[in-house]
């Protein structure tokens, strides 16, 4: 890689780790795109994303830890479960046909359906972490099964998956929701990214800077996470991810039909 290329890695990585702790969905739908358009192969954006989760989760989750946002519980019955899948779903991911453009593909359509879902307002049935009815550990074992899978398949982090599921089915509010995500997105990185280094698809050259850029980003994004009203929340998520979907979408079709 050029010094060039380096350098644009690290602002990738910076722009991840702000999205990653101010929406909760793990970066990578800004890393993996980014460094595909610096010639990373498909399955290279799937597995070379995955180190840099973990700084960024762990930056912006210790912010949400210190505001005390992060629900303990839901994290103690997701985190077991996604780990397992996402073990599945690196190994699946390398096997698969297409060389990894199905899941650019699909980690696309993913983000266009977070930023749709998780931009709407609550309903009424929404409230913060207060009461444990919702919480069931089947609920939450589904949830870590899709999340884990997600990580592993896509190298999306799970919390695609993990931030509507939170919303919608936990019920949990906004704010709790992107803290306890966050807090998910990391512990389901580390099997995913261990099962990836060994299946040889993570880059170290983009996996490298990615990590060191996602630090301070991470740092902001959770910052100014804390202090957002949820409408501004959720304004950012809708269209910031609309936006990144809807490129990452054109960007992986046209590669095909060139």
């Amino acid at each position: 890689m050029s010094l060039v290329d380096v350098a644009l890695t690290l602002l990738i990585g910076v722009a991840t780790g702000l999205l990653s702790s101010s929406v909760g969905v793990g970066g990578a739908v800004i890393s993996t795109p980014g460094i595909r358009m610096l010639g990373a192969t498909p399955l290279e954006g799937v597995g070379s994303t995955l180190p840099s989760i973990l700084p960024s989760a762990i930056t912006g989750t210790r912010r949400y830890w210190r505001e005390g946002l992060v629900y303990r519980p839901v994290v103690a019955k997701v985190a077991p479960w996604g780990a397992l899948a996402g073990i599945a779903g690196a190994m699946a991911s390398v096997r698969i046909p297409g060389r990894g453009h199905v899941q650019m593909i699909l980690s696309a359509l993913l983000v266009l359906f977070t930023a749709w879902r998780t931009s709407r307002p609550a309903s009424a049935g929404a409230q913060t972490a207060t009461a444990e009815s919702h919480f069931e550990w089947w609920r939450c074992a589904v949830i870590g099964i899709g999340a884990g899978g997600l990580s592993g398949f896509l190298g999306v982090g799970g919390g695609i998956l993990m931030v509507p599921a939170f919303r919608s089915w936990l019920r949990l509010d906004l704010k709790v929701t992107v803290a306890t995500s966050l807090a998910c997105v990391g512990l389901l990185a580390i099997p995913s990214m261990i099962t990836h280094t060994l299946e040889g698809t993570v880059n170290w050259a983009f996996a490298v800077p990615l990590s060191i850029g996602v630090i301070p980003g991470a740092h902001l994004g959770s910052r100014w996470a804390v202090g957002a009203s949820d409408r501004h929340l959720r304004l950012w998520i809708g269209v910031g991810l609309g936006v990144i979907g809807l490129g990452y979408l054109g960007a992986e079709l046209l590669t095909l039909a060139t």
